[in-house]
């Protein structure tokens, strides 16, 4: 893996497109949005790079993950394919969630799905979320949802777009600047305690399956870094343990009970060593990397602050969902809206996995500035990483 370093698939686009899984579907999407870009500059629209000319650091993020940076609506055929998920696995929509929360702190236009462009090289240099509901690390056996390496094809030919209609400067600049925003695994251990689809279980123990989702994670972060991006940010999964549907499927002998407060903490111990097995290879890239500015953000630490000392952070319902029926209101997600909790900001829990809203806006307060969870976010913060200057090659390495 660190041979790959040594290269630049990124001025190599048939040695990175080796890498990466094809899906024939993404593909046709693509040809269709070079077209509608082609048509755009012939008709006379003049296109500019909005780096630096927006007044910000960061003039876009880009957004690859799961369940938790999309609400279905990049995922095909969600409605009728949601298996593991609810309906309505936010509440209201995609601006609930954690990325598009902190995308708002740097003073980003909403972020728009990949399946939802209208074709235009303005619109994709706002940034995209490829993030699927349900997308996994390990490559699906289904085809209704992206996985990891699929989102990852559809970044290089993104960015193949921008170089056609972009000078390379004008790029590297862009994409040296931008932000790239990975948040997966939890729909991989999801997959794992339901369904065990991937036979994953039968085949690795507990630490060999982490290994391997968080070598995954650091594979796809290199292909990023040869892509010329230098600004990621890391996800690592919250305490699944402590979701209502894992509390509605394990019997509570088995769970820990602290005060009302419960969690299955042999899924928790599960979820911990990915996270740290990440987190440590996130250091060794940092310091590996020219110029590379790898944040990982504990979104665990700060679920667990809040679900010990709930009053403090004004919760009053720490193990159920607001919007489900059955114990825990985790037997059946949320079908409808209808449905939900009247207060859903006294709620962790949104629905079967998902935390609300109330406490997404908590955890993207920490990762922008520390404060209420210090710490979350290490090396530093995601309002330091966004302020990171970041070096530009000479120009006896452009074309």
């Amino acid at each position: 893996m660190r041979n790959m370093a040594k290269e630049n698939p990124g001025s190599n686009p048939k040695k990175l497109e080796s890498l990466i899984p094809r899906n024939e579907f993404v593909v046709v999407h693509l040809l269709v949005v070079l077209l509608m870009g082609f048509m755009s500059v012939s008709q006379g629209r003049f296109i500019v790079t909005p780096t630096m000319q927006r007044g910000r650091d960061v003039p876009a993020m880009y957004v690859l993950g799961d369940s938790s940076v999309d609400c279905g609506d990049n995922t095909l055929f969600y409605p009728l394919l949601h298996r593991n998920l609810s309906l309505y696995p936010c509440n209201g929509s995609d601006s609930s969630l954690l990325p598009h929360l902190l995308a708002e702190k740097m003073g980003l236009p909403n972020i728009p799905p990949f399946y939802s462009q209208n074709g235009s090289i303005e619109e994709l240099l706002r940034g995209i979320n490829f993030g699927s509901a349900e997308a996994t690390i390990m490559n699906p056996s289904s085809q209704n949802y992206q996985s990891l390496n699929q989102q990852l094809r559809q970044v290089f030919e993104t960015i193949e777009l921008l170089y056609l209609q972009l000078s390379q400067r004008s790029v590297i600049q862009f994409i040296r600047s931008s932000i790239f925003y990975l948040s997966f695994g939890k729909d991989d251990y999801i997959d794992l305690f339901l369904r065990n689809s991937s036979g994953a279980l039968l085949e690795y123990s507990s630490q060999e399956f982490a290994n391997i989702l968080a070598t995954q994670m650091v594979h796809v972060i290199r292909n990023l870094y040869n892509l010329n991006a230098r600004k990621i940010i890391c996800m690592g999964i919250l305490p699944l343990g402590c979701t209502p549907r894992m509390l509605s499927l394990v019997s509570d002998s088995n769970n820990s009970t602290n005060g009302g407060r419960k969690c299955v903490e042999k899924i928790n111990k599960l979820v911990l060593e990915y996270n740290a097995m990440l987190n440590e290879q996130i250091v060794e890239l940092n310091a590996e990397l020219p110029d590379a500015h790898i944040v990982f953000c504990d979104v665990y630490q700060g679920i667990r602050e809040i679900i010990t000392y709930p009053e403090t952070y004004g919760f009053e319902d720490v193990n159920s969902a607001c919007c489900g029926l059955g114990p825990y209101g985790a037997t059946i997600g949320c079908l409808s809206m209808e449905m939900a909790c009247n207060e859903a900001s006294s709620h962790v829990w949104w629905d079967l996995y998902n935390p609300t809203k109330a406490v997404n806006s908590l955890l993207a307060d920490s990762a922008w500035f520390g404060q209420p969870f210090s710490g979350i976010c290490r090396p530093f913060t995601i309002h330091e990483l966004a302020a990171a200057s970041v070096s530009l090659p000479s120009h006896n390495h452009l074309n």
